[in-house]
Parts: structure tokens; C-alpha cells; sequence
């Protein structure tokens, strides 16, 4: 009896399908669009004048300006360099809108951030959800900070919920050392001193809790912090309120948002400086450490350059 033919062609005619469910993760759905606006030019490096040169990270738009926009205020109104990055676009943080859409609008949300900060920001087209620590993610983090010719290198610490932040804080002490290495992504100079790495603060206890080595007041500049986060509409009136099921108290208004974000953020910041008192007032004296009221604080990264205190001093000059 002759054997019968193989029938290769139900296979053949399923691959495009299983390979689009296996690189998705999930069924076709609609397009969400592209995610970015179509070649838009990117901040250029600023000139060699002698000033600071500081970029921040960022997993999302929204982190650098929760973070460090005190700090960032303080050092552009001395003339100094800043840069945030978002190292993804943003793209599915909210509860009626995704994809392109919300990765531009979050995109113009934190390009108004920078106007009132006295900065430039730049988002990276990533996926929301999707960064991960590969080689060609480090070269990214590597070619920006070489760009930039940074002195200073804030971001997240790599312990966090979410996996976003984790990975960019990989990403950067993945940077650490890179940054300086010739032959690791030749086409960007390496720079010839490695910056000083810095860690945002956070509340997380394990595998080890934020130690501050910077502590910093920004009541002087809190005016532009909270005129910053009132910027981040899509997020700070719309998406974390759903989130968390307070939607019904956000006030419609812009003045009154702008009022309410205020006194939300002054409540979720005040415990820092309480916590770290102590060190507030080594920093700033008895008198004046005990009047102050809001700050950003920083922890050194061992991968950097270890400056001495006076060092820390003078890239904090304020």
C-alpha cells in the first residue's frame, strides 16, 4: 500500500499567525498607531562653558520630574546643564487611552515640564511595560550620557514594584563603567572621567534600604515642582487617581487642580524630610535645617566616580 503524501501547507499557512501571537504575547488587536510624532529633532549637547552637565533617568514621563525637578530648577537657574530622559514612552499608562495617542500626549506633557524646569527632556521609543536590560538598551544609556558629557547621572535604584524602573536602574550601573570604555560603542566618544551615579530615594526596605549621601531643599523652587506635576495631567488627574479610586475627589478646574496636587504632593513628600531631618541639618545647620520643609535626596551609586564630600558639594552648589 502506497504511503500518503505529507500535507505541509495547514502548517505553512499557520506560521505568519503563530509567529505574530508568539512576538506579541497576545491575539492581533487593532493599531495602536506609532507612538512618537514623526522625527522630531533631539535636544542638541550643550556648548563646553565650564557649567555642570546632569542627566536624569527616568522609566516613564513622569519619574525624573517626580524625583529630581527641585534639583533640576536649582541647577538651570544657576546656568548649569539638564537633561531628563524616559527611557519608554509612556504608552499604556492610563485607563482610556494607549498607544500612540497617550505616548505623544505624555510626550508634550513633559516638554512643558521642561520649559518650566529651565531644561530639555527627551523620551525614548520604547514600550511602555517593555524595557528590558539587553545590549542594545545599554548602548542607548551609554551614547546619551557620553552625548551629554555628564558630570552627574541620577536615576531609579534597580529595587522597585515595578519592572520598568527596575530595569532602568540595571541599565544604568550596567552604564557605570561603559561610559568610559573606548571600544564599547566607538561611534560616541567614551568620556575621559567617569560621572558620579546617583540614586533617586524610594521607600523600598530589600534587599537594602536608601541610604542618602545628598540631601537637598527645594522649598525655594517647590512652586516649579508642583507647576510640573500639574503639567502631568494624564497622570496626576486622570490615570493614578482611577488607579487608586480616588477619581471622584480631583477637581475639574485647572486652578484648583493645580491647588490640590500641591497639598496632595506636599503630604507625600513632607515624611522624607522629616525622616532625614538629621541629616538636613548637618547639611544646611541647626537653624536652618529645622525650618526646612521639602527635599529631594540622593543616594552615591558604587559604580561611578566616589567623590569626597567637598566634591558632592561643589556638584550641589545650593
Amino acid at each position: 500500500m502506497a504511503k500518503q503524501p505529507l500535507l505541509l501547507f495547514p502548517l505553512v499557512a499557520s506560521l505568519p499567525i503563530a509567529a505574530l501571537l508568539l512576538s506579541s504575547g497576545s491575539a492581533p488587536g487593532p493599531d495602536p498607531g506609532p507612538a512618537a510624532s514623526p522625527a522630531a529633532p533631539r535636544p542638541a549637547p550643550p556648548a563646553d562653558d565650564g557649567k555642570l552637565r546632569i542627566i536624569a533617568f527616568g522609566a516613564h514621563p513622569d519619574d525624573c520630574e517626580l524625583k529630581a525637578s527641585g534639583v533640576a530648577a536649582k541647577w538651570a537657574a544657576l546656568g548649569h546643564h539638564v537633561k531628563f530622559v524616559s527611557t519608554t514612552n509612556g504608552d499604556i499608562g492610563h485607563h482610556e487611552i494607549a498607544g500612540g495617542p497617550l505616548a505623544r500626549r505624555r510626550k508634550a506633557e513633559v516638554e512643558d515640564c521642561a520649559r518650566i524646569l529651565g531644561i530639555v527632556t527627551e523620551v525614548l521609543d520604547i514600550h511602555d511595560g517593555e524595557i528590558m536590560p539587553t545590549l542594545e538598551n545599554r548602548r542607548k544609556i551609554v551614547k546619551l550620557i557620553r552625548e551629554w558629557k555628564a558630570d552627574v547621572v541620577l536615576g531609579p535604584r534597580p529595587n522597585d514594584y515595578h519592572p520598568d524602573h527596575r530595569y532602568t536602574g540595571i541599565l544604568l550601573q550596567d552604564a557605570a563603567f561603559m561610559v568610559i570604555v573606548p571600544y564599547f560603542c566607538p561611534d560616541v566618544p567614551a568620556l575621559r572621567k567617569n560621572p558620579i551615579f546617583l540614586y533617586y530615594s524610594d521607600g523600598f526596605k530589600k534587599p537594602n534600604p536608601f541610604e542618602p549621601d545628598v540631601v537637598v531643599s527645594i522649598d525655594d523652587v517647590a512652586a516649579k515642582k508642583f507647576d510640573s506635576i500639574a503639567a502631568l495631567e494624564s497622570q496626576f488627574c486622570e490615570w493614578n487617581p482611577w488607579l487608586f479610586g480616588y477619581l471622584d475627589k480631583v477637581p475639574k478646574g485647572k486652578a484648583e487642580r493645580r491647588l490640590y496636587l500641591e497639598k496632595q504632593f506636599t503630604d507625600r513628600y513632607a515624611p522624607l524630610t522629616e525622616k532625614l531631618r538629621a541629616k538636613v541639618m548637618e547639611r544646611y545647620g541647626p537653624e536652618k535645617g529645622a525650618r526646612v520643609k521639602l527635599i529631594e535626596a540622593f543616594e552615591l551609586c558604587e559604580y561611578g566616580d566616589q567623590p569626597p564630600a567637598e566634591r558632592l558639594r561643589e556638584l550641589f552648589p545650593f
